[in-house]
């Protein structure tokens, strides 16, 4: 038998001396947020969790314990059995639960009594949600960023993507959040995480990148979808220097049209999303776009959107940022070619401008 062991942080390099991270909420906490890295071993269900709870608040506290103490014990044996059967002895998990309590404690008791040098995080998730915090939310961001900008449809998502093959370091918030940033950006099937699952995401990235290098992120606005981007970022994108893709009206609205082929398909979808916009349109308006969208005239349809919303938007943007600029690439086209020659002139400039005279 090895003795608990105790851990008070919960930053990365203290997070990665342990051969596992085990998280033993329940699947419904652990979906909603969790460590980077983790896995979920619960020792109570949601519905077991439910029901301990409503027993704990409305009958009695030792019943509720003693329910609990059997769902823990049955859970803890199933995942011996299954998920850590072929741990060695040398094996050091790293156990948390919501505040380090009962839950985490049941669960690296047993872990211990097998032998294993097993270790309990203090406060348990909590400890973890205040590192991000302190991180995102309180001190400034220590790393140089390049923002890349442009007028919606102008490739941005795609040359950031060649600037990530070509070794430069990004951030994919559209990527972190599950949104294509507009919006028609929902992606079909696929909800957005939680701001806080949003949040670890983006802390574990933000982490895996060298101070010392500039990484490129794509202009947004404060919010990807329904999450918003936090302020420590929020602030150094403010600040960042911007190059810019432009691409001419037309090219743009078919590069649109085969990006968002998934709203063009769902005709409910389109419509829903047409009567969102900030600018509530007319009824005239939304009957013209209706019939556009019948006729099978999706880029002009488009069009008319950017010239109504978007093109407008991103102009008021620009003027209010001030930011340095390192230039505009006009690309003739958005064609597999022209996206890979725009990110190898944007990887010369941020060069350029980042390697000291």
């Amino acid at each position: 038998m090895s003795a608990i062991q105790i851990l008070e942080s919960a930053d990365r390099d203290s997070l990665a001396r342990y051969d596992a991270i085990i998280d033993v909420r329940s699947p419904g906490e652990f979906a909603w947020d969790h460590a980077p890295g983790a896995i979920n071993l619960p020792v109570l269900s949601d519905a077991e969790r439910a029901e301990v709870g409503t027993i704990y608040v409305q009958e009695s506290r030792f019943r509720a314990r003693r329910i609990g103490a059997a769902h823990i014990a049955r859970n803890v044996a199933h995942h011996l059995e299954t998920a850590l059967a072929d741990k060695p002895g040398s094996f050091q998990p790293l156990i948390y639960c919501w505040r380090g309590g009962q839950r985490s404690n049941a669960m690296a008791t047993i872990l211990s009594q097998v032998g294993w040098r097993t270790t309990v995080l203090a406060g348990g998730y909590k400890t973890w949600r205040r590192h991000v915090t302190a991180r995102l939310y309180d001190a400034p961001l220590a790393i140089p960023l390049v923002l890349l900008d442009g007028y919606t449809g102008s490739g941005k998502t795609e040359v950031l993507r060649r600037l990530a093959a070509r070794g430069l370091q990004t951030v994919d918030l559209e990527g972190l959040a599950a949104h294509r940033g507009s919006l028609f950006g929902a992606l079909a099937g696929q909800p957005q995480p939680s701001q806080k699952m949003f949040e670890s995401r983006l802390l574990c990235a933000l982490d895996s990148l060298d101070p010392a290098r500039p990484a490129v992120v794509e202009a947004e606005s404060s919010k990807v979808g329904e999450r918003m981007v936090p302020p420590a970022l929020w602030q150094a994108m403010a600040e960042a220097p911007r190059i810019e893709l432009s691409a001419p009206a037309e090219i743009r609205a078919g590069y649109l049209v085969r990006t968002y082929h998934d709203i063009v398909e769902d005709r409910a979808a389109l419509d829903e999303a047409l009567r969102r916009l900030p600018t509530p349109p007319g009824r005239k308006r939304l009957a013209a776009w209706g019939e556009l969208a019948d006729a099978g005239q999706f880029e002009a349809l488009a069009l008319a959107l950017m010239e109504l919303h978007y093109d407008p938007a991103y102009r008021r943007a620009v003027r209010k940022a001030g930011r340095p600029n390192l230039g505009v690439l006009d690309l003739a086209g958005l064609a597999p070619a022209d996206l890979d020659a725009a990110a190898d002139e944007i990887a010369r400039r941020i060069g350029q401008a980042f390697t000291p005279s």
